[in-house]
């Protein structure tokens, strides 16, 4: 396994994270536990979940999970830099009710303390703001984080789902309060979905944030889908059904498999493999629900592209270009 600094941090972090958002709602306790434990062996130490992973009314039930695993001991939590999040709503009856989501000091201080319990442990490594609160002001989030950094209870502060302005935001203001401020950002990005690279990669580059991306694979549509439907095994659902609708987008799809066929590469592995390229990127997020899916991506690490075939790449699906030229002269 490879190792990089999160953004300007000194913390280090294997260049594949393993989200676990399918832990619970798609894979079985004990199934999520083996992928875990697999992922530890192979040197990846950098987990990612959210408070809402589990969804509905099983809300938490990742965190859980987690929080289960972590208790089997084995020097589990030493070696793992655990990512959660904050934001959505956690009202015990499903029901929204008042303070009970976004980024007050009120509902931050509640989410950290419920996560933790969930989590069996007595910090979190880098709490991340799952999106932004245009109600709450930057000077109350950094107030309440800075308090749980004292306290011990959470070391790094992230976010996700910022538009580049807001990252800006942020951290001057946590400068002015003499705070690290964000050091990471995760983001949609992919080879399919490269918007972020116009506003969102520069100020993540330029405020020393790590980029974290996540929907590596565009919800399938990066993983090898038409040669996965010719066979039969097309899933119905998510992004690259609705996406292969499209005639642009299927010759597109169509162009890439034809591409990394000839090199001998599988589609999947190689867009985890092109994000590595990537200015700016620690790892993206993969979110295996078998340990077959585990091993795949963890193969992406070991792949060299070379030069021609990133060329090519960008000649199927082209980024947008920087800002402001991608949108004025």
């Amino acid at each position: 396994m490879e190792y990089t600094q999160l953004g300007r941090t000194g913390l280090k972090v294997s260049r594949i994270v393993l989200g676990t958002m399918n832990f619970g709602p798609q894979t079985d306790e004990g199934t999520s536990h083996g992928i875990m434990d697999a992922a530890l062996d192979a040197g990846l130490n950098f987990f990612d979940t959210a408070n809402v992973y589990g969804w509905g009314e099983n809300k938490g039930r990742t965190e859980e999970i987690i929080g289960s695993w972590f208790a089997k001991g084995g020097e589990r939590r030493d070696k793992t830099v655990l990512a959660t999040k904050v934001y959505g709503g956690m009202a015990g009856d499903g029901k929204p009710w008042p303070n009970h989501d976004r980024l007050s000091a009120l509902n931050i201080k509640r989410a950290v303390e419920a996560s933790l319990r969930r989590l069996r442990t007595d910090y979190i490594d880098l709490y991340q703001f799952h999106h932004i609160d245009r109600r709450t002001p930057f000077e109350e989030i950094w107030q309440a984080i800075d308090v749980l950094i004292k306290e011990g209870k959470v070391l790094y502060a992230g976010s996700s789902n910022f538009p580049g302005y807001k990252i800006a935001q942020a951290n001057e203001t946590a400068a002015r309060k003499g705070m690290v401020g964000l050091v990471s950002e995760q983001c949609l990005y992919n080879l399919a979905e490269r918007r972020a690279e116009m506003e969102v990669v520069p100020a993540a580059q330029e405020y020393g944030l790590g980029v974290i991306p996540w929907s590596p694979l565009h919800g399938g549509l990066l993983g090898g889908v038409i040669r996965k439907e010719a066979e039969g095994r097309r899933r119905r659902d998510g992004r690259s059904a609705s996406a292969l609708e499209s005639t642009k987008v299927r010759e597109q799809v169509q162009a890439y498999e034809d591409l990394l066929d000839k090199h001998g590469l599988e589609p999947g592995e190689a867009a985890l493999a092109w994000l590595l390229t990537r200015p700016g990127v620690t790892g993206p997020i993969v979110g295996p629900r078998t340990p077959e899916q585990l091993d795949s991506a963890l193969r992406a690490v070991e792949l060299d592209l070379s030069d021609e075939l990133l060329a090519s790449l960008d000649e199927i699906f082209p980024g947008p270009g920087p800002s402001p030229e991608a949108f004025a002269w």
